[in-house]
């Protein structure tokens, strides 16, 4: 079944990339985007089906597992254990868009004169600020942040409430039951929603393309190949990392994680891909509470593709300007990004909010921001995609620091004859 799924995404992929071009060659510009406007209709219904089932998912997948891990010390070093790995892994992310950025020099023949420092890109950056990023942190109401859906005010009302649930001497049965089935419940509905998925992707493809061509691919070649190949080797070295602590075992996952990847990229969306990245870390051996501890934390705190084209698309927009930054100034960009990004939504788009905030930051030109826009589409689907691994690879490598990877149940012994 899931490789049947899998033949869907792709071919879904194949067959938008080549409707959208015959629209976009056949008819003219406004005709093409209006029949876009009417492809989108698709994707904008897939992307909120997913994101009503995304707050009641998290919530009770994650009071479960909390649930059952026992004390809170137990929720407290898997805790730390999560944010450590998140922290590494987050600065090895964005160090590596650094330094990619500096030997491919993507913007640097482009010699654009730089626009006013107070031109505007339109996105709204007053938000990130370390102030309002503490603050927000905590929810002044639960049902106002799950109707917002905000991934890092739900993840903590949620600890807050599985950890209430664990110190309970009998762990509050009728409550511990009832979100259980809650979860099974979810699960579910998120069984029925993917399967519209490569409907939604045939439709977010299809309606790129149609608007923007196959001709803006080239344009910004440099840019889109630099920044692909810098994902490249993210993904090679958590892979090798995962192979190190984890062992060959986890190519498997690599491997069963092609289905939640090509969502995610297909969609240029995160969050689109969580339930199923969910189902196939539990599939794999990741053990349930800690599958569902760490996902939702990843959500809000680990979102390696994210945060590596932060810096990457930051130091192209200076360089297109011919505006150098310090080695000072780019290590305090990089401090910035690390507070900044988390809790950064894993919807589309969501990157250009903290890139336009580093601008302003720096004294860069915002607009600059408009520069990227047109390949911006084709970039989340990448970034999207390396988050469903980045954030997988984490789970898996905390369930082996846990011991709580399950062996896969031994193959049935053929008869003999």
């Amino acid at each position: 079944m899931n490789r049947l799924f899998t033949a869907f995404v792709v071919g879904a992929m194949v067959l938008g990339v080549v409707v959208g071009y015959l629209i976009n060659q056949s008819m003219s510009a406004e005709g093409a985007k209006e029949v876009a406007s009417h492809l989108s209709i698709i994707t904008d219904l897939f992307l909120r089906l997913i994101k009503m089932i995304i707050a009641p998912l998290v919530f009770t997948t994650l009071v479960a597992g909390i649930a059952h891990m026992g004390d809170a010390s137990e929720v407290g070093r898997v805790g730390v254990k999560t944010i450590g790995w998140f922290i590494l892994a987050s600065i090895v992310s964005l160090t590596i868009g650094l330094v990619m950025v500096h030997i491919i020099q993507p913007g640097s023949g482009l010699s654009m004169v730089a626009p006013p420092i107070d031109a505007s890109s339109g996105i709204e950056t007053a938000k990130f600020t370390l102030r309002e990023f503490v603050t927000h942190l905590i929810p002044t109401s639960i049902v106002d942040a799950m109707a917002r859906n905000e991934i890092l005010q739900i993840v903590v009302f949620s600890v807050l409430v599985g950890t209430a649930v664990a110190a309970i001497d009998d762990k509050a049965p009728a409550v511990l039951n009832l979100v259980e089935q809650g979860a099974s419940i979810m699960l579910k509905v998120t069984g029925y929603v993917m399967k519209t998925a490569p409907l939604a992707i045939f439709a977010a493809l299809a309606a790129s393309v149609a608007t923007q061509g196959l001709e803006v691919l080239a344009t910004y070649a440099k840019f889109v190949g630099g920044f692909y190949l810098s994902l490249g080797i993210l993904w090679g070295l958590l892979i090798a990392v995962a192979v190190l602590i984890i062992g060959r075992r986890s190519l498997k996952l690599i491997s069963a994680l092609r289905s939640p990847v090509l969502l995610a990229f297909s969609t240029a969306s995160s969050e689109a891909a969580y339930p199923r990245t969910l189902e196939e870390l539990q599939k794999w051996g990741v053990s349930r509470k800690v599958a569902s501890f760490v996902l939702p934390l990843g959500y809000s705190f680990n979102l390696d593709g994210s945060m590596m084209y932060c810096t990457f698309a930051t130091l192209f927009i200076a360089q297109v300007y011919g505006i150098d930054l310090s080695i000072g100034q780019q290590i305090t960009m990089l401090a910035l990004l690390m507070v900044t990004s988390k809790g950064m939504a894993g919807v589309p788009r969501a990157s250009l909010v903290v890139i336009a905030a580093t601008l302003t930051f720096f004294d860069l030109p915002e607009a600059g921001l408009l520069l990227i826009l047109a390949v911006d589409h084709l970039l989340d689907m990448g970034r999207s995609a390396t988050n469903v691994v980045g954030n997988s690879v984490a789970a898996a490598v905390v369930a082996k620091w846990e011991n709580q990877i399950e062996e896969p149940p031994a193959e049935p012994a053929p008869a003999r004859a």
